[in-house]
């Protein structure tokens, strides 16, 4: 029988393991969390924005530069790390940069580990919105990433797209090789799979892990654990009724298409008559006019005034 472990043993079992995951957490920072994302008011401006080294809007200089990998404003000298050395003297503002990300557009401290390791794991590297197709050069906003289908978006569009992310591109749940209920869906391609066509050669499903998708290699969910729905559409067969006649309803979509034309040609003639019965009634009343007219040269042409300077008296 194997012994039993003692206290000493096992709190230094559970201590490597809390600084295992320390160590995967340390790796595996929220993109919004990150410090070349974070959220930076410029001096001379006031505009909100992201990290940057130079003000997206007026392009000055800050006066306390953020390090895009470790996030510190100075650097105290406690360690060896510094390229540039300053011994017992705190650098800060332009004395504590080393280099500009090109991919983030901020500041990147003179440590020598945050020159070599930042532009080989910038978060930013191909952070490029799935709505709008902007890079972090193109807007001055912060870049977040969608929490359903893990893809890239700023900060105008990510609230509209994740309200219609769980939005399948076909109208049923069904699988998109079979006719069966597709209990795994894939966020970024919009489809379902079942549990025979989830399996893929091409991508490998991880122990522990969920199955990718077939398609992009995405790890799909459960369907059940989403708020999926279907795509709707508010024209063709599915504006008839339920006892619609032909192929699939569309008699009645063309039913309907015929009616409205009919109805229009039908308001256009009606207008037609209108104008006519109103150019009508301009003529009746001119020629009332003219009549009425006539009428009174005739009774005023019989009156004798007696003698008037206009009788040439």
């Amino acid at each position: 029988m194997p012994k039993k472990k003692t206290g000493a043993r096992k709190k230094a079992e559970n201590r490597r393991e809390r600084e295992k995951q320390i160590r995967a957490s340390r790796a595996n920072i929220d993109l919004a969390k990150h410090p070349c994302n974070a959220s930076m008011e410029c001096d001379k401006c006031q505009r909100r924005q992201k990290n940057r080294a130079f003000c997206y809007f007026c392009n000055s200089v800050q006066k306390l530069p953020i390090c895009a990998q470790c996030g510190k404003t100075k650097c105290m000298m406690k360690s060896s790390d510094c390229v540039i050395k300053h011994a017992g003297v705190y650098s800060t503002g332009l004395a504590m940069v080393g280099a500009i990300c090109d991919f983030c557009e901020a500041w990147v401290c003179h440590g020598r580990k945050c020159l070599s390791t930042h532009a080989c794991m910038c978060p930013l590297a191909d952070a490029e919105c799935v709505e709008c197709e902007r890079s972090v050069w193109d807007h001055g906003g912060r870049i977040f990433a969608c929490s359903f289908c893990h893809d890239f978006l700023c900060e105008d569009d990510q609230f509209e797209h994740q309200a219609s992310c769980q939005v399948l591109e076909a109208e049923t749940f069904k699988c998109v090789s079979c006719n069966r209920l597709g209990q795994h869906s894939c966020l970024r391609c919009k489809a379902c799979f079942c549990d025979d066509h989830v399996r893929s050669k091409v991508f490998k499903q991880e122990k522990g892990k969920k199955p990718p998708c077939p398609k992009c290699g995405h790890e799909t969910q459960q369907t059940k654990d989403l708020s999926m729905s279907t795509r709707s559409l508010k024209f063709g067969r599915q504006t008839g009724g339920e006892d619609a006649d032909g192929a699939s309803g569309y008699d009645a979509y063309w039913k309907n298409l015929s009616s409205s034309k009919t109805g229009d040609a039908g308001d256009h003639e009606d207008e037609y008559d209108e104008y006519e019965a109103e150019d009508d009634d301009e003529d009746d009343n001119d020629e009332r006019g003219k009549d009425s007219d006539s009428e009174v040269t005739d009774v005023f042409s019989n009156l004798n005034l007696g003698r008037t300077y206009a009788s040439g008296y």
